[in-house]
């Protein structure tokens, strides 16, 4: 009961980061992926920042032995790229710039009761469906 009540707080906190800092605001990350036009650059310190607490967590974890919540860390052993992984990012990067969202932000909109979100997140869904079907058949 304690991991899901720590996870609750983890992804409120998280929510509550990616409102503060307009992540979930679909025009403002439009305006930050817009190098062409009225580049807004105001999100790169919010991802310069994410990126420093990440860095900082996976250092921190290499150095533990085990979860404080579990019983074994959870990291891939994966290092090539290969043709699910480039296909999977550009299907993400595409969607991220035609909606202005990725799924966290879009997560965070839907419980601020985003209309938009609830299609991208149904969206996703769809996708994550769609795909499993096309890994059963080959």
């Amino acid at each position: 009961m304690m991991k899901l009540i720590l996870a609750l707080f983890a992804g409120i906190i998280f929510g509550l980061g990616l409102t503060v800092s307009q992540m979930t605001n679909p025009d403002k990350v439009l305006g930050f992926l817009d190098f062409a036009g009225d580049w807004d650059p105001s999100l790169a310190l919010v991802m310069a920042g994410a990126l420093a607490i990440a860095v900082a967590g996976f250092r921190w974890t290499r150095q533990q032995e085990k979860p404080v919540l579990g019983s074994r860390f959870h990291i891939t052993l994966k290092t090539t790229l290969d043709k699910p992984l480039l296909t999977g990012a550009g299907l993400f990067g595409i969607g991220w710039g035609m909606t202005g969202y990725c799924p966290g932000p879009a997560f965070a909109g839907m419980a601020l009761g985003n209309q938009e979100a609830i299609v991208m997140v149904t969206s996703i869904y769809a996708g994550f469906w769609a795909a499993g079907l096309l890994q059963d058949k080959t």
